[in-house]
């Protein structure tokens, strides 16, 4: 069951490519970004992955639990579904927050990613076409 830490917070739906595993979220994203690490590039098979981070309390598997692939432990660990394999989403900073893969979302979130981490590290055949932020490694306070 999802936490209410702002009752008026819609929740969101995602689900995985065949449909196996489904989630809810509230559209209370803390932060979104696009991140062009190797990582997530073999993870997505795409050129960067735009995920949303929100606290883990405000996230929930509703269905297909049992389809679920871990890639890691119960702290930090990226979720795939076990038939499909799509990649949903990743607990991060030690277990407290839910990167949500922002494409396996079926409802449109009201945030929008803000810059682009790990450029440093981009593939070499993609070229970053918008004015939001770029970093070599990750957003820091002080850097944003």
């Amino acid at each position: 069951m999802i936490q209410s830490e702002n009752s008026n917070a819609r929740i969101l739906v995602g689900e995985c490519f065949c449909r196996a595993v489904r989630y809810e979220v509230a559209d209370a994203f803390a932060y979104a970004l696009n991140c062009h690490c190797s990582n997530c590039r073999r993870t997505t098979g795409s050129a960067f992955k735009p995920f949303a981070g929100i606290a883990r309390d405000r996230f929930d598997v509703t269905r297909g639990r049992d389809n679920l692939l871990i890639y890691g432990d119960e702290i930090t660990h990226d979720a795939h579904c076990a038939r499909c394999g799509s990649l949903l989403y990743s607990v991060v900073r030690e277990g407290a927050f839910v990167h949500v893969a922002m494409g396996t979302l079926t409802d449109a979130p009201t945030i929008r990613p803000t810059a682009h981490i790990f450029v440093g590290s981009k593939a070499s055949w993609y070229t970053i076409s918008d004015d939001l932020p770029q970093y070599q490694e990750h957003v820091t306070r002080a850097a944003g």
